[in-house]
């Protein structure tokens, strides 16, 4: 399409023909696709956005890495709804989880984010494509009874409704209006509420057969580093470093992003020392962690303002600081990298708390 406003509302036009459709993008191009994501939400249509993540904000650095989007995908356009956001780390992944995010998507009838980032996105790796009776397919939730019996946002037991081919006879009225169950508006205050909230709950109830998350050596973990896309594997040798310092640390790798696993989080914090978060920005996932985590554990933010990956030593060293820490501090703790340091100097910095 000649741009990206046209090019999430022919994604959107063309599932409701009856294809599945995807579009893919960047920082910028996924802003001017924040209207169609919300419209996408409210008529529920399944549909799959791969954003190549860059630095920003505005046009950025173009082609050089970040993950400055993650908050965005989940709130990025106006209104009460959810999403479902995976972050793969690697083109293999790139490659299974694009599948993975169709199936999401119409399983639960919205839209499905697949968050990547620039490194991945130019990576060169091995990809094993299988044939393509080896590839899993969730078939569409299509309506099959009475044609007069058909209510296009009637939802099943599991709070999702069953969908239609536009041109085949069923009665479609598809609106970004809040509406009933044949997609008439309406404007009764209860009837908007609860239309809402289903969007919402049918994510949420069903969040523990969304969220996949892989974890290593997380049983004796005093640190626990939480991480994803391309961070994730630059954290991998700073936690190799770390544990040939004889620091007992482990990972939590998001591979889904939203829903957040809010419950792991919180359960690991009941027994972990510190959470350390590296991210190519100034703190999103980070306050998502400290948010679970209650203040029982100290989180600590590693961040990096992009255009490139961290310094796996700088992550190491976080982890050995989080150890070493014995005062408990609420909110994020900003953890000082070898290049913060030049820049703005050693004092340590705790966004939503006091500074050290």
């Amino acid at each position: 399409m000649e741009d990206e406003l046209a090019s999430i509302a022919a994604v959107i036009g063309a599932r409701w023909a009856g294809v599945k459709a995807m579009t893919i993008t960047s920082g910028p191009g996924y802003s001017l696709m924040m209207e169609g994501i919300g419209y996408g939400a409210m008529t529920e249509t399944p549909f799959v956005l791969l954003n190549v993540q860059r630095t920003g904000p505005s046009t950025g650095v173009p082609t050089k890495t970040g993950q400055a989007d993650i908050m965005q995908s989940r709130w990025g356009s106006h209104g009460d709804y959810e999403i479902i956001a995976l972050a793969p780390d690697s083109p293999q992944e790139l490659f299974d989880y694009t599948i993975k995010a169709f199936n999401l998507s119409e399983r639960y009838r919205c839209p499905v984010m697949i968050m990547t980032d620039e490194c991945v996105g130019h990576m060169t790796e091995k990809v094993i494509i299988p044939s393509a009776e080896e590839i899993e397919l969730e078939p569409p939730r299509i309506y099959t009874g009475p044609v007069e019996d058909y209510l296009p946002f009637k939802p099943d037991e599991d709070l999702v409704p069953r969908i239609a081919k536009a041109g085949e006879g069923l009665k479609l009225y598809i609106t970004g209006l809040i509406h009933d169950e044949r997609g008439y508006p309406v404007t009764k205050e209860g009837f908007k509420s609860k239309y809402i909230k289903r969007l919402v709950d049918k994510i949420r109830i069903n969040k523990h057969k969304i969220i996949e998350i892989k974890e290593e050596d997380i049983e004796d973990a005093e640190v626990v580093v939480v991480a994803y896309g391309i961070s994730s594997r630059v954290a991998s040798k700073g936690i190799e470093i770390a544990r040939s310092k004889g620091i007992k640390v482990g990972r939590l790798r998001l591979v889904t992003i939203w829903p957040f696993p809010d419950e792991r989080i919180n359960e690991l914090s009941k027994k972990v020392k510190a959470f350390v978060v590296p991210e190519i920005n100034y703190g999103q996932i980070a306050f998502e962690v400290a948010r679970c985590a209650h203040g029982r554990s100290n989180v600590v933010l590693v961040p990096h303002g992009g255009a490139g990956v961290h310094n796996p030593n700088d992550i190491a060293d976080a982890i050995e600081y989080a150890t070493k820490q014995k005062e408990k501090y609420e909110g994020v703790i900003e953890f000082k990298t070898t290049l913060e340091k030049k820049v703005f100097g050693e004092k340590l910095k705790v966004v939503g708390g006091e500074e050290e």
